[in-house]
């Protein structure tokens, strides 16, 4: 009898030890968004996978960019692989479009995506999703007080035609009008379009101070550069969805004297020791680099800080049930509102039932262009 115990109870320890959770990610590695989701999809390999007695195991989707993919590949991903947590989409549409099926399914969705309406207002929905970047509103506040300090009086706006334009389009409007700052036009664009001279040629002429341009890597180039082209002599502030090196590799010369708020990754060089999230973003780019023999895009990062996440999340979800249960998945969510002071890539995480970005001002520094270089705007 006392061997039969024995055994048992090794039985349970074996099952412990060989305890396995499954994560999905999904990232646009092709189609209009793959200059962002490319870093995410490479930075994969990089994701513990194994955190404590748990091993986890990664399945990584292409959704092509388009958010019915996404959707149909995070019904799979729930539905026959039984995940117990998704990383992505890369896209807001597409983050956006997940939030049904994540809340049905109780599992909580990490995700890498600009726009904060996938966490903000807070309800039934918004509690399963859990944001790896900055807050429009957080980003907007630097842009806004250095718009102030540099005498900026009046503002033109173009942005996406989409969840990201219009969630940087109230999140601008709002705190513009309190700071005092009149928005002297706003124009909309797609992420597809070739041309966008009539909304800049608008632009022109109501005569802004300055211009904000609400776009991501590649199609963010192209308002700025019909600006320039058009005569513009104004300043031009770019959203940290333009913290790509296709940016600058395609704007070039005329993207120069550009503003941008983004996460100090993008001048990590430049950042003191003292900066809590540099040796973590250095690791990471290291880790990318012996890997791919580049830099990563900021974006891949915020992948990364997913991974961080879950390596703290993930023990205390492990105390109240095995992966692979609707129990776990549970735990894991309310796990992940309660971390604290997590240092990552990007900034600082102090998660709350109220807040799933968790962000504060460590998360982001203001930059201008020069020399074909985001260079750090001193305080």
């Amino acid at each position: 009898m006392k061997s039969l115990v024995v055994a048992v109870l090794l039985a349970g320890v074996a099952g412990a030890a060989t305890a396995q959770m499954k994560v999905g990610v999904i990232a646009s590695s092709t189609g209009p968004t793959a200059f962002v989701g490319i870093s995410q999809k490479n930075t994969v390999p990089l994701l513990p996978t194994k955190i404590g007695d748990i091993t986890v195991e990664y399945i990584a989707y292409d959704d092509a960019s388009d958010a019915t993919q996404t959707v149909q590949l995070a019904k799979k991903l729930l539905i026959e692989q039984k995940v117990d947590a998704i990383i992505g989409p890369t896209g807001s549409p597409n983050a956006m479009a997940m939030l049904p099926f994540m809340a049905e399914s109780g599992t909580p969705m990490l995700a890498p995506v600009g726009t904060p309406a996938v966490v903000l207002p807070m309800d039934d929905k918004k509690r399963w999703a859990f944001k790896t970047t900055q807050n429009d509103g957080l980003i907007a506040e630097a842009i806004i007080a250095h718009m102030v300090k540099s005498g900026v009086k009046t503002v033109g706006f173009i942005g996406y035609n989409d969840p990201y334009g219009e969630s940087w389009l109230r999140e601008f409007s709002a705190q513009a009008q309190k700071a005092g700052l009149q928005l002297a036009d706003v124009e909309r664009y797609l992420r597809t379009d070739q041309s966008v001279s009539g909304q800049a040629i608008k632009l022109i002429a109501a005569k802004p101070d300055a211009v904000l341009i609400a776009g991501t890597g590649g199609p963010a180039v192209l308002p700025h550069a019909t600006l320039v082209d058009l005569g513009y002599k104004g300043k031009v502030y770019q959203t940290h969805g333009a913290a790509t090196p296709d940016f600058i590799r395609l704007g070039g010369k005329k993207l120069e004297g550009a503003f941008m708020a983004a996460s100090a990754m993008v001048v990590l060089d430049q950042m003191p020791d003292r900066n809590p999230s540099k040796k973590v973003a250095q690791n990471y780019i290291a880790a990318y680099e012996k890997i791919y023999g580049t830099k990563p895009a900021t974006f891949g990062a915020n992948v990364y800080d997913a991974g961080m996440l879950l390596q703290k999340a993930v023990p205390e979800a492990a105390k109240k049930a095995r992966p692979g249960t609707p129990e776990f998945r549970a735990a894991l969510r309310d796990a992940l509102e309660t971390i604290k002071e997590l240092v990552a890539t990007q900034g600082v995480y102090n998660m709350s039932a109220q807040d799933h970005s968790g962000f504060d001002q460590r998360g982001r520094v203001m930059m201008t262009l020069k020399d074909g270089a985001w260079q750090l705007v001193p305080d």
